[in-house]
């Protein structure tokens, strides 16, 4: 049996128990999940260093796919990539059993659909450019499965979340990351020790493939999309921290450099606005080099 499916004695009983003590045994699964993410660092972090290689191709794009909880943790990571990272929305593909509406309700039966998986293939001409990111708690979803292979046999760069091990879903990844979080406290309810090592797993993975690329300097996104009130302070004061500049210039800079943070920077640095471009379009849009360059 998986192991995300076997019945735990640990918990017998527990719908009885004092809720301060089921309680408690929900946080110490949950604790052992993350647990569960340190021995799979090393994978992830070469599977972090190929991705951003992978994604120096213009055409490359990412490829999100899952279904049901898993599915739903994907596609989570997925919409952050923009926002955070300003990754361009027209190379994220966002893929789940069931399509749109298996987010708003649950299409169990969509996640054995291996004909869906094989026509999302060819929708979305998944190709050698591309990087597919897929997850299965089980490791055994027919429908992620089989896109899988497919993508594999299109030469697409894969790498495999799951939370069993020796499970197909692992099997002809490039990058197999298996984080064994062991049996749920409420057995098969992956959303739960298995989601949590999951999520916490796609976060250092997709921030590690981003600050790779240049996305972040210094713990600070210079990514952003600042798009509210909230965003553009964010951006103002990444700029006056980097730069070392007081408020003011911050804002005069992000003003002129209409809302991209890394021109902010090098202006605010006294980099003209026709040079900030060209020098960042010289580093590949890496505003630690480009600051590199201009000292």
């Amino acid at each position: 049996m998986l192991e995300t499916e076997q019945i735990s004695a640990r918990y017998k009983g527990i719908d009885t128990w004092p809720s301060e003590e089921i309680a408690l045994s929900f946080w110490e699964a949950q604790m052992r999940a993350i647990t569960s993410v340190k021995p799979a660092l090393p994978i992830i972090e070469r599977a972090a260093s190929a991705i951003s290689q992978h994604l120096s191709h213009p055409k490359s794009r990412l490829v999100y796919v899952g279904a049901g909880a898993s599915g739903l943790l994907a596609m989570q990571d997925a919409m952050e990539m923009t926002p955070t990272f300003g990754w361009p929305l027209e190379r994220m593909v966002f893929l789940m059993a069931g399509g749109d509406q298996a987010r708003l309700r649950p299409i169990g039966v969509s996640e054995d659909d291996q004909e869906a998986a094989k026509n999302d293939l060819k929708k979305h001409a998944i190709s050698k450019h591309d990087v597919v990111i897929a997850l299965a708690a089980s490791g055994t979803t027919p429908y992620t499965v089989q896109f899988v292979n497919g993508a594999k046999s299109r030469d697409a760069l894969v790498v495999s979340i799951a939370n069993n091990p020796d499970v197909p879903l692992l099997a002809h990844a490039d990058f197999a990351i298996c984080l064994q979080s062991g049996a749920e406290v409420i057995a098969g309810s992956t959303r739960l020790n298995a989601g949590t090592a999951q999520k916490c797993a796609l976060g250092i993975l997709s921030s590690m493939m981003m600050m790779n690329r240049g996305h972040v300097v210094d713990g600070m996104m210079v990514s952003v999309t600042a798009d509210n009130v909230k965003l553009d302070e964010r951006a103002e004061k990444i700029v006056e921290t980097i730069a070392g500049v007081n408020k003011e210039v911050a804002s005069d800079a992000m003003g002129k450099a209409e809302g991209s943070v890394k021109k902010g920077v090098l202006i605010a640095l006294g980099c003209g606005n026709e040079n900030a471009d060209d020098l960042l379009e010289q580093c590949n849009g890496n505003l630690r080099k480009a600051m590199s360059a201009l000292e």
